[in-house]
């Protein structure tokens, strides 16, 4: 893709959404992940909410996207995360 074709201007703060089953170490094993795709990531530019039930929790995480591969990448990584149900 032509990167002038991208809706996304580079850098800039992207939220993506995760979920998973509720589980204490969910929120932190995320940052940990994320952490790897933008040092400047921590808790605070993390939302956590938890389902209707409390079986799932869904984080939004906002990360300093700096191009479309370090996107790809870590969807990639997130979505193969064995904690992780979805990834958007």
């Amino acid at each position: 893709m032509d990167p002038k074709e991208s809706l996304i201007e580079y850098p800039s703060d992207f939220p993506i959404k995760v979920m998973g089953p509720t589980h204490e170490a969910f929120p932190t094993t995320i940052v940990e992940v994320v952490t790897g795709f933008d040092p400047t990531f921590h808790h605070g530019r993390m939302e956590v909410r938890p389902s209707g039930k409390g079986n799932y929790t869904g984080l939004t995480c906002t990360v300093l996207a700096t191009s479309r591969a370090q996107l790809d990448d870590l969807y990639r990584a997130l979505s193969a995360h064995p904690m992780v149900k979805i990834v958007m």
